[in-house]
C-alpha cells in the first residue's frame, strides 16, 4: 500500500524549511504565510553583574516592571553568531610586519595567538532578541518603538532587527546553533 502511495520519480522527503510557514525575509520582518509580520528588537548584552548591587537591583526592578507592561505576545529568544575576527587578525599581522621594537612585537605575537585560539575554538557572541508577531505594519513599528524606549528606560540599548538577524535566529532553530554555510530562508 505504501508503494502505492509514492508516485515514480516524485521526492516525497521534505525539509525542514518547507515545514515553516514562511514566505520570506524583508524590511526587518519574516513574512508568513498567513501574512503575519515578525520582527523585533536586538538588545546589545550588558554586564549588570560588574556594577554595583543597588545599580543591578534598579536595573533587574525595571525590567521586571518593562516585561510587565508589554501587552501583546512576545518571545524572548538567545541566538549564538559566529565572531568573524579574521580582518582584525589580519591588521594585527600587517601591523607586526611594520613593527621593529621587540616589546610591541611581543604583544601583537600574544594577541595573534589569543585570537587564533578564538577562531580555532568556534567562539560566539550572544545576541538577545525580543520578537512579536503582527499583521498591520503601524502597530509593528509603534511596538518596536514602545521597546526600544522601554529597553533604554531599563539602561538597555535595543535596536529593530535587521534581515541579517532574522536569518540568525532562523538558522540557530534550525540548526541547533551550529554555523551552516547555506542560506537558510532566501530574501524575496
Amino acid at each position: 500500500m505504501l508503494a502505492m502511495k509514492k508516485k515514480k520519480g516524485v521526492n516525497n522527503n521534505k525539509s525542514t524549511e518547507d515545514w515553516l510557514p514562511i514566505k520570506g525575509i524583508q524590511n526587518s520582518t519574516i513574512i508568513t504565510y498567513g501574512n503575519n509580520k515578525v520582527s523585533g528588537v536586538k538588545i546589545t548584552p550588558r554586564n549588570i553583574f560588574i556594577l554595583d548591587t543597588s545599580t543591578q537591583d534598579n536595573i533587574l526592578i525595571s525590567l521586571k516592571n518593562f516585561y510587565n507592561m508589554i501587552d501583546f505576545e512576545f518571545w524572548l529568544v538567545v541566538a549564538d553568531r559566529p565572531v568573524d575576527i579574521s580582518i582584525y587578525m589580519s591588521q594585527l599581522q600587517l601591523l607586526l610586519n611594520n613593527t621593529n621594537n621587540a616589546a610591541i612585537r611581543k604583544v601583537i605575537l600574544q594577541d595573534l595567538d589569543k585570537g587564533q585560539t578564538f577562531m580555532n575554538n568556534n567562539i560566539v557572541d550572544t545576541e538577545y532578541y525580543i520578537l512579536f508577531k503582527e499583521k498591520d505594519d503601524d502597530l509593528l513599528q509603534k511596538k518596536i518603538r514602545m521597546l526600544i524606549n522601554g529597553l533604554a528606560t531599563c539602561g538597555l540599548n535595543a535596536a529593530q532587527v535587521s534581515n541579517d538577524d532574522l536569518r540568525i535566529v532562523i538558522d540557530n532553530f534550525l540548526n541547533g546553533g551550529r554555523t551552516t554555510e547555506f542560506g537558510t530562508v532566501m530574501p524575496v
